[in-house]
């Protein structure tokens, strides 16, 4: 199943009444077809499955770290969290950087992005690719996923933690890169962390229920932050405002070239991600603020979009425009 990586509100103890105060842009029940054509409804009221939260939060194995490197590209071998044997069995090489890839709500490790991203990266130079799937909480209802964020982000910390004392992995080398929902998880992940991964990077950030929300993906926690928004309308899928160190906003973040629905102009985050680590060609022009983010007359300093620069630095909002078909 493709991408459909949506929202939540990060809180184990919220209600879905609260959860639902917090932001009134949008209705209880949302519907989206997915790229299968599916018809999908979400429903933001849903009562959270508790049982299914504590036995995430409990058993650290219900996080999966899937490794992909040069000498495995399609076949992905299994890290495993606080075992030194599945390291040193694998093909990872703690001397290459890591970049971690985190899917949203409903995919799983065969979701498209995972592809596109790792198959981006490994053309490009040696690195080792990590797919962290969170599949069997992403497949529940909305409201659960939502409630699972915090842990499921504290644990992807844990991990590289684990990952940095067992191999020498330096965090001045890792990059973690979230879509949707997945852009929230790795916040926790950095702040587990204090801070000291190299990069994080959100890719349209989810939206509803996120806009008040102070468990959101945040500029402290990784050295830098970038965020990459699609899709940020007034009842968009992604956040549509700044959360980053760099908050860039393709043709103006709201309406994507070529799409004709939410969904894919909330993809096109992870697809103009994918195509700027292989050609670096996306400059985002800096704005004074969101209104000259809106009329396209930013006319500050330029910075470049996405790429897998580990030592990019920047700050504040631009604007840029791309084409409507790859490499855009």
């Amino acid at each position: 199943m493709n991408t459909l990586l949506f929202m939540c509100f990060a809180v184990y103890t919220a209600s879905a009444a609260s959860l639902k105060s917090v932001d009134k842009n949008y209705s209880r029940f949302i519907e989206y077809s997915d790229h299968d054509g599916v018809l999908h409804t979400l429903d933001l009221e849903a009562p959270v499955d508790t049982a299914l939260l504590e036995d995430f939060s409990r058993n650290p194995d219900n996080n999966r770290y899937l490794l992909y490197t040069r000498n495995n590209p399609v076949v992905s071998q299994t890290l495993r969290f606080n075992n030194s044997n599945s390291i040193a069995l694998s093909q990872f090489d703690a001397n290459n950087p890591t970049i971690v890839v985190v899917h949203g709500w409903l995919n799983d490790q065969h979701t498209e992005l995972n592809k596109v991203i790792t198959d981006a990266y490994l053309r490009k130079s040696n690195v080792n690719v990590i797919v962290m799937e969170w599949s069997k909480l992403a497949s529940s209802n909305y409201a659960t996923a939502c409630a699972g964020v915090p842990a499921v982000g504290r644990r992807l910390g844990q991990f590289l933690e684990f990952l940095h004392s067992a191999t020498g992995a330096p965090f001045e080398a890792m990059h973690i890169i979230g879509v949707s929902l997945g852009a929230h998880v790795i916040g926790h992940a950095g702040r587990e962390l204090g801070g000291k991964v190299a990069r994080i990077t959100g890719l349209d950030p989810a939206g509803p229920l996120w806009h008040l929300n102070s468990n959101r993906i945040r500029a402290s926690d990784a050295v830098y932050v970038e965020a990459i928004h699609t899709d940020g309308g007034p009842v968009g899928l992604g956040i549509g405002k700044a959360v980053a160190d760099a908050d860039f906003f393709p043709n103006g973040g709201v309406i994507q070239p070529g799409c004709l629905t939410n969904f894919c102009n909330h993809d096109r985050a992870w697809l103009l991600f994918a195509s700027s680590v292989t050609y670096n060609h996306f400059l985002g022009r800096k704005c004074s603020n969101m209104l000259q983010v809106s009329l396209n007359n930013c006319r500050g300093e330029i910075l470049h979009m996405g790429n897998d620069d580990l030592t990019k630095r920047g700050s504040g909002l631009y604007r840029l425009n791309t084409q409507r078909s790859y490499p855009y």
